[in-house]
């Protein structure tokens, strides 16, 4: 049965080009994750707060080097892209910032993002999201990008905000954390906003 409408965007969207590096233009800059970075990945999650808002923990820097591997690796698949955030001069590591759940056809994808401890109060979360739903909108041609995170964690919901993503409702016990199941908040932007 033939659809009314065309996809938004096509399979090759992504995959066709190498993944890009995407500057801030302030100091940051999103680059493809590296093998040399497990080490920083592994390090940011033994912070007790990434363990209050996500859902994996990583126990060693093995684990995180295969986690790399996958980001690495999703690129290709189009239905994740992640980056690490890094210092434009020094090459640090200050957080990652991601699309997930792409959906190519329908032009929508989940914007995602954590900062290591150090980095935070500093901006970097919001400049780096920023970047990459100005990327997603006008260099890829997505229509949606969503953010979503738990009700309770208000520096996210202050980065969703600074970042253009208007608050569209609340999804009652939608995600399970080792607490328990959490409500989150559900942000989005569209191309046009």
């Amino acid at each position: 049965m033939p659809f009314l409408t065309r996809p938004v965007l096509t399979a090759g969207a992504l995959a066709r080009t190498p993944q890009p590096s995407l500057p801030t233009g302030d100091g940051l800059v999103l680059r493809p994750w590296r093998a040399g970075d497990a080490p920083a990945v592994h390090a940011a999650f033994q912070d007790p707060v990434l363990h209050q808002w996500h859902i994996r923990s990583c126990a060693s820097e093995e684990e995180a080097a295969g986690w790399i591997e996958e980001w690495q690796n999703s690129w290709e698949g189009e239905s994740n892209a992640q980056w690490a955030v890094v210092d434009e001069d020094t090459d640090e590591l200050l957080g990652r910032a991601a699309l997930r759940q792409i959906l190519l056809g329908d032009g929508t994808a989940e914007v995602a993002y954590w900062t290591v401890r150090e980095a935070r109060g500093r901006g970097v979360a919001a400049r780096a999201a920023t970047t990459l739903a100005r990327w997603a909108f006008e260099e890829i041609g997505l229509h949606r990008l969503e953010l979503l995170h738990a009700t309770a964690n208000e520096a996210s919901c202050r980065v969703a905000t600074k970042c253009g993503f208007a608050l569209e409702g609340t999804k009652r016990s939608a995600l399970l954390h080792p607490d328990g199941w959490h409500d989150m908040h559900l942000h989005a932007r569209v191309r046009g906003d």
